[in-house]
């Protein structure tokens, strides 16, 4: 999942980082952590990519607009949401987000990479349909776990050049 990708200059999905795009890297990373896994997007932006991707159901580009249609479909009452532009994320890290989820579980550094149960569900549509779209704030009406994470764990691809930068962290 992830926003319109405006500074990256391309779909970020795409981008390659040690030798796969970061969908792929997302995608494997959470299926060697959980059991079941599933890809949130827009399948407008007709994206190539070896995986099924379950549309958003809207035109906001937003990370609330994902988190709110992968709560929607998943099978489970809780989901792990991990944004295709942190690739040094770890099963451990992954599974501690998890572990610690009341209504959800994040960083401190903020809402996504996080963990959010279905009960959440309710603020988050909320948030979405009013246009309140930034998740952070959504937080302030969850019960939330802030779960310690290395912050190396968290770098962020914004631009092409941090690609080069994070690969140079591990």
């Amino acid at each position: 999942m992830g926003g319109a990708s405006r500074r990256f200059g391309s779909p970020k999905a795409l981008a390659r980082f040690r030798g796969r795009s970061l969908a792929e890297h997302a995608w494997c990373l959470v299926g060697e952590t959980f059991g079941s896994r599933f890809a949130v997007g827009k399948v407008s932006d007709l994206l190539e990519l070896p995986f099924p991707i379950v549309d958003d159901g809207t035109e906001i580009r937003a990370p609330l607009a994902g988190v709110v249609a992968g709560l929607r479909a998943a099978p489970h009452d809780l989901c792990v949401f991990v944004p295709v532009d942190v690739p040094l994320l770890t099963p451990t890290a992954l599974r501690a987000l998890a572990d610690g989820c009341r209504d959800a579980a994040v960083p401190a550094t903020g809402p996504l990479p996080g963990a959010y149960r279905r009960r959440a569900l309710t603020v988050l549509e909320h948030r979405l349909a009013v246009g309140e779209l930034a998740l952070h704030e959504a937080l302030d009406e969850l019960d939330v776990a802030i779960v310690p994470i290395d912050e190396s764990l968290l770098a962020n691809v914004n631009e092409r050049a941090d690609l080069e930068r994070i690969g140079r962290i591990l």
